[in-house]
């Protein structure tokens, strides 16, 4: 039974109304970082600058060492994307692929932990990074990307592995490969859209990261971008020109990432959920 264009018309004005939530934020941001103070706040709203000022970008990076935030930032989000995509991928083929006993029973306690909330482990893991000396440096939010990527990046890699026939295992066997031969030969390549999406939350998490850095951080040379801008705030909270600008920059590489892989991203969410 086709819908009646009614009914199509209500939904497609439901999700223009949502969509509209989000963008407009958005425009707002960019608008305002190309305005001066006189114009964000004009009533009724401006929406196109006149002039555009383009100069703002120049003021808001230059007045701090955005290109300190930025090098700090670049290296956690690399670090942990590999650390998360690598781990998260050898964990999950474990889970989901080599039959050993006790392995469902595993997998269910670890699940548990996805419902505890971040706030209960933030005063353990803290002192248990100060007893070992590395406080005030990047290995706090660096190293636990090594030891496992995250439960969550485990189980949506875990339910997209199912969804690969395990007839290709055993014909890998029957050639006389191994189990890292097949992680590393079959189900790695085999799972491109899945680790793509795990790559993204990976980064998007990384690079938004404000509490960790907050928490581990104490020298403004090892500062990331979420508390440059903080920091930014809070010494100019006057200048919403220069702030929005500041906001602007950070923000558009997570939009630019986003667009370049939502492909992949829609792709690999709905792949992961076609078997339990």
């Amino acid at each position: 039974m086709r819908p009646s264009k009614l009914s199509l018309t209500a939904s497609y004005g439901v999700l223009i109304l949502i969509s509209a939530m989000f963008v407009i934020p958005f425009v707002w941001l960019i608008r305002s970082s190309l305005m001066n103070l006189s114009q964000i706040f004009t009533m009724p709203p401006e929406w196109i600058p006149k002039p555009f000022q383009w100069s703002n970008f120049h003021k808001a990076l230059t007045v701090l060492p955005f290109d300190v935030f930025f090098k700090n930032t670049l290296i956690i989000v690399v670090t942990v994307l590999v650390g998360t995509v690598i781990t998260s991928s050898i964990g999950a083929f474990g889970f989901s692929r080599i039959q050993w006993k006790g392995r469902d029973t595993v997998f269910a306690i670890l699940m548990t932990s996805m419902m505890l909330p971040a706030a209960v482990t933030i005063i353990p893991s803290f002192l248990g990074w100060q007893l070992m000396g590395l406080y005030d440096t990047l290995y706090p939010l660096i190293v636990p990307a090594y030891f496992g990527g995250g439960i969550f990046n485990i189980f949506l890699l875990r339910q997209f592995y199912l969804t690969i026939p395990r007839d290709f295992d055993e014909a890998a066997f029957v050639d006389g490969a191994n189990y890292w031969q097949i992680y590393t030969r079959l189900i790695f390549p085999l799972s491109r859209s899945a680790i793509i999406v795990v790559a993204l939350f990976s980064f998007l998490a990384s690079w938004n990261d404000f509490m960790g850095p907050l928490i581990y951080l104490k020298s403004d040379s090892l500062f990331t971008l979420a508390l440059g801008l903080q920091m930014f705030q809070g010494t100019y909270t006057a200048q919403w020109d220069l702030l929005m600008a500041a906001s602007a920059t950070v923000v558009l590489p997570c939009v630019i990432v986003f667009l370049a892989g939502q492909r992949y991203f829609l792709e690999g969410i709905t792949l992961t959920g076609l078997k339990g």
